[in-house]
C-alpha cells in the first residue's frame, strides 16, 4: 500500500515539461561583479591624457604598457601596478598596496605612493616618491628621486585602504643592485624642484572634478629632506604616542617647526615594544611603557640650529598636556640620529 503523498510528488515531477532542467544554485562568489582586465589597463596609447577617477580602481591590479607621450593619472588605490615599455610619459599613481614596477621605460616623470618600488632596465626617470620600504633600482641609469607631494580630498582614505602610513616614507634610501664603479645611477632632485613642473595637474574635463593641490603645506605626505645633507649638527627627535589626535598633532608640529625655519628630515610610524623603548628612550624608557600599549607611535626628526630648544617651546606652548618625548638637551646630530636609526631598525626589522 503506497503513500498518497509520494504519489502526488511523483505526478508533479511527471507533469514538468520534458527537457526542462532545474536551475543551478547560485553562490555568493557567482554573484560578484565580473572584472574585465581591460578596465585596469592602458596599452599602446600615444599622445593621450587618460586615467581613472577615485573609486574606479578600488584595489585592483593595474597594467600600463607600450605608451608614448601620454599623461596618465590613477586617482585611486590599487593592489600592484606594472609599467612596461613606456616612453616620455607623465604618471600619477595613487596609493599602491604592493609594488610599483617600472621595466624598460625611459624619459618618464612620476608621482606615486607604494609599499615597494622597483626599477629595472630604465633610464632617465624622475620620481616623486612615497615608499614604505627601500626603493630598488637595477640595470638602470639617471634615476632621480624626490619626496611625494600631492593632495586631493580622497587621498588620505586611499592611503588607509592601501595599508600605507603617510609617515613611513624612505624615498631617498635607494638601493642599487647593479652599481658601476665610479658612477652613480641615481640621485636626489634639487630641493627647490617644483612637483607641478614635472607632473602637472591635468586640465582635461574628465579630471576637473578631482580637487588637486600640489602645494607643499597641503601634501598628504609630510615633505622630508631624506638623505640630503643636513644644514646643522643639531637634530631633535620627537615621539608622539597614540591617541585620537596623533596624526593631527604630528602635522601641526611639522607645520610649526618648518614655519620657524627648521627642516623635517624623516618620519616613522611604528609599534614599539618595551625593549624598543629601552633602545630609543634609554634611561627614560620606563616613563613611556604604558603609553606604548595604546598603539603605534609617530617619530619625527627635525634639524637646524636651535632645533631642540625651538621644539620644546612649541610643544610647551601648543601641545601642553599632550604626552610627547622630545630631546631634552642639545646634542650633535650623531646622538639623535642614533636614536632615530633605532626606529629604522624597528620599522624595517634590521
Amino acid at each position: 500500500m503506497g503513500c498518497c503523498f509520494s504519489k502526488r510528488r511523483k505526478s508533479e515531477k511527471e507533469a514538468k515539461t520534458e527537457g526542462e532542467e532545474e536551475q543551478p544554485k547560485l553562490y555568493s562568489w557567482d554573484q560578484r561583479e565580473k572584472v574585465d582586465p581591460k578596465d585596469y589597463m592602458f596599452s599602446g596609447l600615444k599622445g593621450e591624457t587618460v586615467g581613472r577617477l577615485p573609486g574606479k580602481v578600488a584595489g585592483q591590479q593595474f597594467v600600463i604598457q607600450d605608451c608614448e607621450n601620454c599623461n596618465i593619472y590613477i586617482f585611486d588605490h590599487s593592489a600592484t601596478i606594472t609599467i612596461d615599455d613606456c616612453t616620455n610619459c607623465i604618471l600619477f599613481l595613487g596609493p599602491v598596496k604592493g609594488s610599483v614596477f617600472f621595466r624598460n621605460c625611459r624619459d618618464c616623470k612620476c608621482t606615486l605612493a607604494c609599499q615597494q618600488f622597483r626599477v629595472r632596465d630604465c633610464r632617465k626617470l624622475e620620481v616623486f616618491l612615497c615608499c614604505a620600504t627601500q626603493p630598488i633600482i637595477e640595470s638602470s641609469t639617471n634615476i632621480k628621486f624626490g619626496c611625494f607631494q600631492w593632495y586631493y580630498p580622497e587621498l588620505a582614505a586611499q592611503f588607509k585602504d592601501a595599508g600605507l602610513s603617510i609617515f613611513n616614507n624612505i624615498w631617498s634610501h635607494v638601493h642599487d643592485f647593479t652599481p658601476v664603479s665610479g658612477e652613480l645611477n641615481w640621485s636626489i632632485l634639487p630641493e627647490n624642484a617644483v612637483v607641478q613642473d614635472y607632473v602637472p595637474i591635468p586640465t582635461t574635463e574628465e579630471f576637473k572634478a578631482v580637487r588637486i593641490s600640489t602645494e607643499a603645506n597641503r601634501s598628504i605626505v609630510p615633505i622630508s629632506r631624506g638623505q640630503r645633507q643636513k644644514s646643522s649638527d643639531e637634530s631633535c627627535l620627537v615621539v608622539l604616542f597614540a591617541d585620537d589626535y596623533t596624526t593631527a598633532n604630528a602635522r601641526k608640529l611639522i607645520d610649526e617647526m618648518v614655519g620657524k625655519g627648521f627642516f623635517l628630515v624623516q618620519t616613522k610610524e611604528v609599534s614599539m615594544k618595551a625593549e624598543d623603548a629601552q633602545r630609543v628612550f634609554r634611561e627614560k624608557a620606563s616613563d613611556y611603557f604604558l603609553l606604548l600599549n595604546k598603539g603605534p607611535v609617530i617619530a619625527l626628526e627635525f634639524n637646524g640650529e636651535g632645533a631642540v630648544e625651538g621644539c620644546h617651546l612649541i610643544v610647551n606652548e601648543i601641545f601642553n598636556g599632550t604626552k610627547m618625548f622630545v630631546s631634552e638637551k642639545k646634542e650633535t646630530a650623531s646622538g639623535d640620529v642614533d636614536s632615530f636609526y633605532n626606529f629604522a631598525e624597528i620599522q624595517m626589522g634590521i
